[in-house]
């Protein structure tokens, strides 16, 4: 049978920390790799943001420009007063 020494108090309670701190050390690590993951996430809906607001900065432009030449063929097609 194989010999299984005897541990004592203090032992125990040195692999109890040992083993919380590897806990601590493993969940930092998980913690980081989500970090890494949100902040991709973040970078990317920035990228899709800001086309977004391009594509809506040209439609504004277009509905001024398409007002501004209503209102002039709106001028052309009035019937002077006299």
């Amino acid at each position: 049978m194989a010999y299984i020494p005897s541990l004592s108090v203090q032992d125990i309670t040195l692999l109890m920390i040992v083993a919380a701190l590897a806990a601590i050390v493993y969940s930092m690590r998980y913690l980081v790799l989500l970090e890494r993951r949100i902040a991709k996430m973040d970078e990317n809906i920035e990228k899709i943001t800001n086309k977004v607001l391009g594509e809506e900065q040209k439609i504004e432009k277009m509905e001024k420009a398409l007002i501004h030449e209503e209102k002039a063929l709106e001028k052309k097609i009035k019937p002077k007063r006299r």
